[in-house]
């Protein structure tokens, strides 16, 4: 997941955007009118939960300095390179869909978790289009963040949140919109788009008509859940399928790796993207669909390793200096990968060291850690968490590769979703820190921040999206993709 951004000189080979979702950019421009709204609504400061203090107290409103400055020192030191590789034998002893344990029949508290995150899609479902605004109240959507609204209307009916019949409405108009929206050059959906009138449009820019490109990570992850719809429900294949025969997908793909478009300065970029994490999970969904993404679906070429708290943690060799982008370690694409295809696209064995890495920062520092890409409630609005990136352990950054540190914040999605699939103690505490601290009447914050003791109080499609899947993938009790019957 990511914001769009300037590719490099030619001279520096091609480049690679991990993620091409717009969420970042799009926020900015909402931010604008939400920080206004804010003002005028109160939200009681919640507290921290016992799960990381031992008692329940009144949060600080920063971290204290001394603390903060204990914790980075003990970050940058955290990191050992080369680090430990995982052998061969553990990368690939998980031929089968994983199946993660504790699944099973969601308790009271999860349902009511669950019909929390639908109210985000109530409140930013758009009746004119069936497309849902990315972020609350501002009505821009990217294919990645209408993906989290397809994965979001399908668990809210399997979890008897919604009727069948307002279920068959929704997705019916949902991907009827999808198979027939205006495309970029007519092959490809834009990457943003006016979520009411279905103008593709630039950045915040919700009336003027601009074609800006397309990402095909984005549109890796709506292969997955149109394939899911299509398999799951026989009344809505042909509308499924319909969307995919809307896209001219020949230039998704190219010598087995995926690219998108940008345009810059009126002219079309022709950029191969993805690094290892979404890349691998977005090529699974285009092989899906029967095209060539043999190489982006190799995990193995262009991974090295690096101890961080110990733990050899997978990441890719391409980074910004050798290549021209941004090469984050994130949890995200290992969670989703996880809940839908049960680690095909990506071996287990790297998730296990991703969220191993994590715990072991937290028992170091006492900071439960959940880290990923997502929207914030204050500038830069956008930032990438990560475990690695560019060389630099447990860097916050933005596209551009601003350091923001200090705005690191545990991931609501991350934790719900690291705990349905591993169900350890440490999940357990990470789930019940987002219980205690980040429930709002609209949804589900997207996280808490780890300095400034307060919460992220985003609102978007994706986090609460990503919860409701997660939880659809816990009562179910297994890989998405197996339980809708996907070949």
């Amino acid at each position: 997941m990511s914001s769009d951004f300037q590719p490099p000189p030619k001279s520096l080979s091609i480049l690679a955007s991990v993620g091409g979702i717009v969420t970042a950019v799009i926020a900015i421009a909402f931010f604008n009118f939400w920080s206004k709204q804010l003002a005028q609504t109160s939200v009681a400061k919640p507290e921290i939960s016992t799960s990381q203090t031992g008692s329940k107290n009144t949060p600080r409103p920063t971290l204290p300095n001394q603390e903060a400055e204990t914790v980075a020192s003990l970050d940058a030191k955290s990191v050992v390179l080369p680090g430990q590789p995982i052998p061969k034998s553990q990368i690939t002893a998980n031929q089968l869909p994983y199946v993660a344990p504790g699944v099973g029949k969601l308790t009271a508290e999860e349902m009511a978790n669950a019909r929390q995150a639908w109210s985000y899609f109530q409140r930013n479902w758009n009746d004119e289009t069936g497309l849902v605004n990315a972020v609350d109240g501002f009505a821009s959507v990217s294919m990645w963040d209408q993906t989290a609204a397809i994965a979001a209307l399908v668990s809210a009916r399997e979890l008897n949140i919604v009727p069948v019949a307002e279920f068959e409405a929704k997705m019916s108009k949902m991907l009827k919109t999808l198979a027939s929206m205006p495309l970029y050059k007519g092959e490809l959906p834009n990457k943003v788009y006016n979520a009411k009138t279905l103008i593709p449009v630039n950045y915040g820019q919700l009336d003027k008509q601009e074609e800006v490109g397309w990402s095909a990570i984005d549109l890796g992850r709506m292969a997955i859940w149109l394939k899911i719809v299509g398999a799951k429900y026989p009344k809505l294949r042909s509308l499924s399928t319909d969307v995919w025969q809307h896209w001219q997908v020949k230039r998704l793909t190219k010598n087995g790796q995926m690219y998108g478009t940008s345009v810059i300065a009126g002219k079309e970029q022709y950029n191969q993207e993805g690094r290892l994490g979404y890349e691998n999970y977005a090529a699974y969904g285009l092989q899906l669909w029967g095209l060539n993404v043999k190489q982006a679906l190799d995990y193995q070429s262009n991974t090295a390793f690096v101890n961080l708290y110990g733990q050899g943690i997978p990441y890719d060799r391409r980074d910004y200096q050798n290549s021209g982008a941004n090469n984050y370690v994130l949890s995200e694409p290992y969670i989703l990968d996880g809940m839908e295809t049960g680690f095909q696209a990506l071996p287990k064995a790297y998730a296990d060291r991703i969220l191993a890495a994590q715990e072991s920062r937290y028992q170091a520092t006492k900071q439960l850690t959940a880290v990923t890409e997502d929207n914030l409630d204050r500038p830069p609005y956008f930032v990438y968490s990560s475990l690695f990136v560019n060389g630099e352990p447990w860097a916050t950054i933005t596209d551009t590769r601003q350091q923001h540190n200090d705005l690191r914040f545990l991931s609501a999605k991350a934790a719900i979703g690291w705990h349905v699939l591993y169900n350890t103690p440490y999940t357990r505490q990470l789930s019940d820190f987002v219980q205690a601290n980040l429930k709002s009447k609209d949804g589900w914050y997207n996280g808490f921040y780890e300095s400034l003791r307060q919460p992220n109080k985003t609102l978007t499609a994706n986090n609460n999206g990503v919860i409701l899947e997660s939880l659809l993938y816990k009562q179910v009790g297994k890989p998405l993709t197996v339980w809708a019957g996907v070949k």
